[in-house]
């Protein structure tokens, strides 16, 4: 466990926007775009999924961690620049095909801990859903916003949360938009354990270790078995799946989503119309 934490990493990809490294016996990957919170673009979705293939090709990997570079964000979901000017519908289809941020569909082999070292908003807050794992830092804080921008969390959100944490709270937190504290999170289920700012990494490289400790095809079996994974997908969320999809294209024509982009572009509180 000691010498995975110490052993000196080695990097195996990224593309800027991404880092990825292995650490002995684990893959940490590393949203690279602090100057934006780590918002997710269509580099971060090459970069993880990518990352995620090589770590899941490779033998002698038992886990994989994703974390966010600097102290103040892990991901604060879509980069809204990125969206305006659509470039996450000039994808390569197999990248759309793993979800947002190259990872909210991608089900590899290996274990993945989500390593949660700031705000994890929108998709940050996905991300952490689809993880198997995930350790948060003091100061991290978690929520689902999109309705107080006029959209939805399309990205597993809306279904996943109430099937991890008790359903009635997933829906306050789904329809008001607020934000839960680490502390809240751990209470809730939602993360595996809290730690001081600063270590959250260092933390999850000795989760990883203890996993990394055991049969790696029995550890890979066990999760399939839970997570009801079957040759790299997850069937039963097939038609939760097509709901988003189908839900999502509804509020994309909507004035009130224009309106809830605009307000926030212009930093002001949105006015409504319901339609």
């Amino acid at each position: 466990m000691t010498a995975l934490v110490e052993r000196e990493p080695m990097e195996i990809g990224g593309n800027g926007a991404v880092l990825a490294e292995k650490r002995g016996a684990v893959v940490l990957i590393t949203l690279n775009r602090p100057e934006v919170r780590n918002a997710v673009n269509p580099d971060v979705c090459v970069g993880i999924g990518e990352a995620l293939d090589l770590a899941d090709q490779d033998g002698e990997v038992r886990a994989v961690i994703l974390t966010g570079a600097g102290d103040r964000a892990f991901c604060a979901g879509a980069d809204l620049k990125a969206v305006a000017r659509d470039e996450f519908a000039r994808l390569d289809p197999q990248v759309r095909g793993w979800g947002f941020a190259g990872f909210t569909r991608h089900f590899i082999g290996k274990p993945v801990i989500a390593a949660v070292n700031g705000y994890a908003l929108g998709g940050g807050t996905e991300l952490v859903l689809q993880a198997d794992l995930a350790i948060a830092a003091e100061g991290a804080r978690f929520g689902l916003p999109e309705v107080t921008n006029g959209v939805v969390a399309g990205a597993g959100g809306a279904f996943r949360l109430g099937r991890q944490i008790p359903p009635k709270v997933a829906m306050e937190i789904l329809l008001t938009g607020e934000m839960v504290t680490a502390h809240r999170a751990l209470a809730l289920g939602l993360v595996n354990d809290v730690v001081p700012d600063g270590e959250v990494v260092p933390a999850a490289l000795a989760l990883a270790g203890r996993i990394a400790a055991n049969a790696p095809l029995a550890v890979q079996a066990s999760r399939r078995i839970a997570r009801g994974i079957s040759e790299g997908q997850a069937p039963q969320e097939d038609g939760d799946w097509v709901r988003t999809a189908a839900e999502t294209a509804v509020v994309a024509r909507s004035a009130d989503l224009h309106e809830g982009l605009r307000a926030f572009a212009e930093k002001r509180a949105p006015v409504w119309s319901g339609r």
